[in-house]
């Protein structure tokens, strides 16, 4: 597939969605050794916010725009303001209806970019950072023009990535007051957000 357009892009999202909610359980009771165990609920609720934005789109830029500030409105938490984040930062690297191979990597790049402005948190502090960034650099690593290769490349250094969190010590939110305690367990964040980009790979 040398084009992803914004058709597949919404496929890409309702896949997000579907396996973010059969998962929700999962991700609340990992937030809740470190955490407040709600990290299911937000991220399914985050997610659930942009879906009248994304169906409503017809193109890249203001579909994104839209979808950032419906989540950052509608909810609140780290989850929600990150996410929130990640949409405007793609919306300011895309334009148009379709995106190829460089156009779609540009835009994630922007997404991560404009998360980074929210967060100082960097990959070994236990965080959703841990997913997110070793995602994108796989993207942007990768010479393949195609999309599905891409984004296969994505979410598994995504998974990658949150697998590695078990052996970390938590540096960033609640969770950093466990110091030792924190490790042996992966965290929640980077685990939901490997699933999103696996759901990604999983609809192209």
């Amino acid at each position: 597939m040398d084009v992803l357009s914004i058709d597949i892009f919404k496929a890409m999202m309702r896949n997000a969605l579907m396996h973010v909610k059969l998962r929700e359980d999962e991700f609340s009771k990992l937030d809740a050794v470190i955490g407040d165990g709600d990290h299911g609920t937000a991220i399914v609720t985050a997610l659930s916010c942009v879906m009248d934005p994304l169906e409503k789109g017809t193109e890249f830029k203001s579909m994104l725009n839209d979808m950032g500030f419906a989540v950052m409105l509608q909810t609140s938490g780290s989850t929600s303001t990150l996410l929130g984040a990640f949409f405007l930062g793609m919306s300011d690297y895309s334009a148009g209806t379709s995106l190829d191979a460089g156009a779609m990597k540009a835009m994630f790049a922007g997404g991560l970019e404009n998360v980074r402005k929210q967060t100082k948190a960097q990959k070994g502090d236990k965080t959703m950072m841990d997913a997110l960034i070793p995602a994108v650099e796989a993207m942007q690593a990768s010479t393949s023009q195609d999309i599905k290769e891409l984004l296969v490349a994505a979410a598994e250094a995504a998974l990658q990535g949150a697998q590695s969190t078990v052996q970390m010590k938590a540096n960033f939110g609640r969770a950093r007051n466990y110091g030792e305690q924190s490790i042996g367990y992966a965290d929640s964040g980077a685990t939901s957000w490997s699933s999103m980009f696996a759901s990604f790979a999983e609809a192209v």
